[in-house]
């Protein structure tokens, strides 16, 4: 690697250790990701509890929470410490507006989440994050894994030169690219927004690569072809740094709480022709920085 990328990545695993009283923290990777034990979520959380949870989302940006055993309420309840509750866009014709049903028919030609992206980037305002909770997995614990990315390390990563430039530029994020296969109620107004190609955390005011092969259409600013061989060369970033990312593994009762306003995912389709279920509840973000 070259001295300006080792230095990104030594910032952040030579940190100093954090000290949590009433929760235990294990690192699933040295950059993203870590392991929360001691909490109970059907159990309103002690403040002093719930304020460490907070410390270790903002540090680690994905939390496992493993053997929980929740209703929705309980899973609302404990999200609603975090931010507004996200109505689920196209609203379920049926059952709670803020639960996403994540459910995987036998036949499922592909899933959704199955490639690198952050969800809904062409919102005016994207999600804080969201919290899957998961009860049935694949028969016999085969797939399903999901991985995440660190996007704040993905841009310090980049050379200087490249930051430099990219820090004038935005990007055109349309909702359409996503619902390719797929068709969405007549009255859903599909969402285009324009936003930053670096964007500042708005809790850490730290820098995020802000581009995604999900939604990003366009940089505005370049020709079309230097814009495409751009957008392509950010967007394939997760997959080319495996250093970036963390893989987790799901069991029944498992919760993972992701920060959507600094991270990537894929949900891996590699466990077909079985099955997962899981239900999402997600949370409202404010306005992007640039």
């Amino acid at each position: 690697m070259e001295s300006y990328e080792l230095a990104a990545v030594a910032a952040v695993t030579t940190r100093p250790a954090a000290e949590y009283r009433t929760i235990g923290v294990a690192p699933v990777t040295p950059v993203i990701g870590a392991e929360v034990t001691g909490v109970d979520l059907a159990q309103e959380l002690p403040a002093e509890q719930l304020a460490e949870v907070k410390a270790a989302f903002l540090r680690h940006h994905v939390l496992v929470l493993r053997d929980q055993h929740i209703s929705d309420e309980d899973h609302k309840r404990f999200a609603a410490h975090f931010g507004e509750l996200r109505p689920v866009n196209p609203a379920p014709p049926e059952g709670d507006p803020y639960i996403l049903e994540i459910s995987t028919d036998p036949a499922a030609a592909n899933v959704a989440g199955n490639g690198w992206h952050a969800d809904g980037t062409a919102d005016e305002e994207p999600s804080l994050g969201s919290m899957l909770y998961i009860s049935r997995i694949p028969e016999g614990n085969s797939g399903g894994d999901t991985l995440f990315a660190n996007m704040h390390l993905a841009y310090e990563m980049l050379s200087p030169a490249l930051r430099t430039l990219l820090d004038g530029l935005t990007a055109v994020h349309d909702g359409g690219l996503a619902l390719k296969g797929y068709t969405p109620p007549a009255d859903y107004v599909i969402p285009v927004s324009e936003h930053p190609l670096v964007v500042w955390h708005p809790e850490t005011d730290r820098p995020v690569l802000y581009v995604n092969g999900a939604y990003t259409a366009r940089i505005p600013q370049l020709a079309p072809d230097e814009s495409d061989a751009l957008l392509r060369f950010l967007c394939e970033v997760p997959a080319r740094r495996p250093m970036l990312t963390c893989r987790i593994r799901w069991a029944p009762g498992t919760l993972v709480f992701w920060d959507n306003r600094c991270t990537q995912h894929h949900a891996l389709y590699d466990y077909y022709p079985l099955t997962r279920y899981g239900r999402r509840v997600a949370l409202n973000g404010g306005p992007l920085k640039g």
